[in-house]
C-alpha cells in the first residue's frame, strides 16, 4: 500500500514532470509503483496519470479501470473520474466518457477534497457534450459551474444557462 513517504515522492516526481523527457517521466513512475502491491489503487492511478500527461491516454485509460477496480476512494476517485472521461472522450468513446461523468456525479462527494473537482467534473461534461455535438448542452453546464464564481449575475446566468436546454428558470 502506498505510504505517506511513496505519495511525497510520488508528488515530487510529479513536480519534476516538465524537466522530465516523456519516456523518463513514465518509467520513474513505474518504477515507484513497483514498490507498491501490483494491484495498489493509488499507485496504478498515479501510472494512468503519467502515463495521460506524456500522451499516452489509451494506456492510461487500462491503468484507471485497474485503480477503480482495486478500490480507489476520496478526492482520487473523483479524479480518475474526470481523467479517464477525459481519455475515453479524446480516444472516440465519449459515450462511455457521459456515462462515467453521471455515474461520478450519482456517487456524491466523499469527501471536503472531493467536493473541490465538481467544477472540473463539470468541465469534462461540458466538454464531452461538445465532442457528442451537443454544445448548448455543454455550455449550459458550464455556465452553470461558473455562476457561483461570478461577483453578481449569478441566479441570472443559472437562468439563461437553464433556458439555452429549454429548462425553466429558478423563481
Amino acid at each position: 500500500m502506498a505510504t505517506e513517504t511513496w505519495e511525497a515522492r510520488a508528488a515530487a516526481l510529479w513536480e519534476r514532470l516538465d524537466d522530465m523527457d516523456d519516456d523518463a517521466f513514465v518509467q520513474a513512475m513505474m518504477d515507484l509503483a513497483a514498490e507498491c502491491d501490483p494491484e495498489d489503487p493509488v499507485a496504478l492511478f498515479e501510472v494512468g496519470g503519467a502515463h495521460d500527461s506524456t500522451g499516452r491516454t489509451e494506456a492510461a485509460v487500462g491503468y484507471y479501470e485497474r485503480a477503480i477496480a482495486a478500490g480507489l476512494s476520496g478526492v482520487r476517485r473523483r479524479r480518475v473520474a474526470i481523467q479517464m472521461a477525459s481519455s475515453l472522450r479524446e480516444t472516440g468513446h465519449p459515450e462511455r466518457a457521459l456515462a462515467m461523468i453521471a455515474e461520478e456525479r450519482e456517487r456524491g462527494r466523499d469527501d471536503k477534497e472531493a467536493a473541490a473537482y465538481g467544477d472540473a467534473l463539470a468541465m469534462c461534461e461540458a466538454l464531452t457534450l461538445a465532442k457528442l455535438g451537443r454544445d448548448r448542452e455543454g455550455l449550459s453546464v458550464a455556465l452553470i459551474a461558473l455562476a457561483p464564481h461570478l461577483p453578481r449575475y449569478q441566479r441570472s446566468t443559472v437562468n439563461y444557462a437553464r433556458g439555452l436546454v429549454g429548462r425553466d428558470p429558478i423563481r
